[in-house]
């Protein structure tokens, strides 16, 4: 044994064995440099970790954290057992401290990584819905990671609570990888994009054109219509459903009925389109009176176009009795 320390006071003195030895942790930065692998023994399991012997004297910390790349907050004791074999890297080394921090995961395949090389943006993955929240879906995938899907990118024209509202825990789905975070250990997935988006296809859409609407819904304040085969949803309020105020009445039309309408608004950035049925009946009625002309500025579109049915019709009786004229004198 080796003197450690006198006490004059007390008449005491200390003795030491592990003196007669090198310290081991002399030189430790040196032996266990950082991004190197080595095999070690569980000695210890804690609620925050497991402690690895690397040599006799010598153990550092693996954080729970650093234990596995997709089970998270879960006990250290799922994951290893004492006396346990494992292959640690060394993170970090602070020999005045005597810390070692070791990680068990970085011993393997980076999960988030190899999905990343697998499946880049825009691949079509498929996967069971493992969890179903208020903001959206979490999906499973391979490799053991899930990914999210928000509720905004579910479906285009229905709000995210009437889309979310489809889907249940267990669900198989196809989604599109909309973006792959290694260094978050996130993934992001879209279920609308699988259809593209129906405003870039409907090329044919612009303020001003003539559309046919099929009616979704009936309400006290208007309809529901959908265009472009029910790629788009639009609402006529009850003012826009006629010129004529006494056929401003939702209720005269029934789901399923196809109605004619034209484009008031289009905006691809706020998607937002509007529909109007009184707006196609006055174009068509300046249209008319342009046509055909009209003495009475008050008169409706009944009026002119009855107007030019009855002067085509004398226009074709005077013609008849033109010939009848010019038959008589031959």
């Amino acid at each position: 044994m080796q003197i450690v320390r006198i006490n004059q006071d007390t008449q005491r003195i200390s003795l030491g064995m592990k003196q007669l030895e090198a310290d081991p942790w002399d030189g430790v930065a040196l032996k266990y440099p950082v991004g190197s692998k080595f095999t070690g023994r569980v000695t210890n399991i804690a609620d925050y970790g497991a402690f690895v012997e690397l040599e006799e004297g010598i153990e550092g910390l693996v954080h729970v954290s650093e234990m596995s790349w997709v089970k998270k907050n879960i006990h250290p004791g799922k994951i290893v057992a004492s006396s346990q074999e494992v292959e640690v890297m060394v993170l970090e080394v602070d020999p005045n401290k005597r810390r070692i921090s070791l990680g068990l995961k970085q011993c393997t395949d980076n999960p988030w990584l190899t999905f990343s090389d697998q499946f880049p943006k825009d691949t079509i993955v498929e996967g069971e819905i493992k969890n179903v929240t208020e903001f959206g879906l979490f999906i499973g995938l391979d490799g053991d990671v899930d990914g999210m899907v928000h509720m905004s990118d579910l479906d285009w024209n229905k709000s995210g609570e009437e889309a979310i509202a489809e889907y249940k825990k267990g669900d198989v789905v196809k989604a599109t990888v909309l973006d792959v975070d290694t260094e978050k250990e996130r993934i992001s997935l879209g279920i609308k994009q699988l259809s593209g988006d129906p405003m870039e296809n409907a090329q044919t859409l612009r303020r001003g054109a003539v559309v046919t609407c099929e009616v979704t819904g009936v309400k006290d304040n208007g309809i529901d219509v959908t265009i472009s085969d029910g790629a788009i949803q639009s609402f006529i309020r009850r003012a826009d459903l006629s010129r004529d105020r006494s056929e401003q009445r939702p209720e005269r039309f029934a789901v399923g009925d196809k109605i004619d309408a034209r484009i008031t608004q289009f905006d691809k950035a706020s998607r937002k389109v509007s529909v109007s049925i009184k707006a196609l009946e006055i174009a068509e009625e300046k249209e008319a009176v342009a046509q055909y002309g009209s003495s009475d500025s008050g008169a409706s579109l009944g009026d002119i176009l009855g107007a030019a049915l009855t002067k085509a019709q004398t226009d074709g009786d005077s013609d008849e009795e033109e010939t009848v004229e010019e038959k008589a004198e031959e």
